[in-house]
């Protein structure tokens, strides 16, 4: 396996290459920046939101500040990836590039791009450039970077100017079932869910919710509904001014304290470094 990473310490940008047999996404499931995935070799199983595609080798994916998301083995071995990830105040709006050229771009949740061979050949030229300016760091190499991310951007742009986004299918015909799930936990959080009363909902067994679960989404179902919880609670810390107990019980939470446990497990941060931001 080889990798390579930066990071600028503000957390408003970084870079991550990885090429590899194998690997399951274990922490940080959402982030405050835009992600850009470019899937440079290999296939790789994607759950957004709440949906599964199996993403090919020079896709493209963008994905919105605080959607929840995983990546894990598709059944084809091996891959190679480049990971971006840009606050929304580094974005390049730059004089001479219009604000309504580059927005399709970061208007939905998330967003997948197929480019033809051609454009293929340059993305991944570009790409290669940015990595190479990591691991060299030449002076200046963070702006180099990121003038080489814009150039990215711009090609993506003109490829959804140019032809539709391409949606990938459900793996398996159990995996819908499992994205019905998924919408519900979705949109009932803030309830008491446990994995026998869901899956008693849906006229499943705990076990068979528990298996598909984790295959159709890489989380388990504590995992998701947690990390659901938690990214709730990020955004009424940092939009409100409500108190850190009162966003716990408005998301799920039982206690101050095992909200505070899971929410530095799955951000890395205490909830109160949210609300001084």
């Amino acid at each position: 396996m080889e990798e390579i990473g930066y990071n600028n310490g503000r957390e408003t940008f970084s870079v991550s290459y990885r090429k590899a047999k194998s690997h399951h996404m274990q922490t940080n499931h959402f982030h405050s920046t835009y992600e850009i995935f470019h899937l440079m070799k290999g296939k790789r199983t994607f759950f957004i939101k709440d949906r599964t595609m199996v993403v090919d080798e020079g896709h493209i994916i963008i994905i919105a500040p605080d959607v929840l998301h995983r990546t894990t083995d598709a059944q084809a071995s091996g891959y190679e990836r480049l990971v971006i990830n840009i606050h929304g105040e580094e974005l390049p709006w730059t004089d001479g590039i219009s604000r309504e050229f580059i927005r399709p771009l970061f208007a939905e949740d998330y967003l997948i791009i197929k480019c033809p061979l051609q454009e293929r050949l340059m993305i991944d030229e570009i790409s290669h450039s940015i990595l190479r300016e990591i691991r060299e760091q030449p002076p200046g190499f963070e702006l180099y970077a990121q003038t080489l991310v814009l150039q990215l951007i711009i090609a993506c742009c003109r490829q959804v100017i140019q032809s539709s986004t391409e949606p990938s299918e459900a793996p398996s015909p159990a995996h819908e079932r499992i994205m019905e799930v998924v919408r519900f936990i979705n949109s009932q959080y803030m309830q008491d869910l446990s994995l026998p009363a869901v899956a008693e909902k849906f006229y499943v067994s705990p076990y068979y919710l528990s298996r598909f679960f984790k295959e159709a989404t890489g989380f388990t179902f504590v995992e998701y509904l947690n990390s659901v919880r938690v990214k709730e609670a990020k955004q009424l810390l940092e939009q409100t001014s409500l108190k850190a107990s009162l966003i716990a019980r408005k998301v799920g939470f039982g206690s101050i304290t095992h909200f505070g446990r899971v929410f530095k497990q799955v951000t890395g941060h205490a909830p109160l470094y949210y609300r001084k931001r």
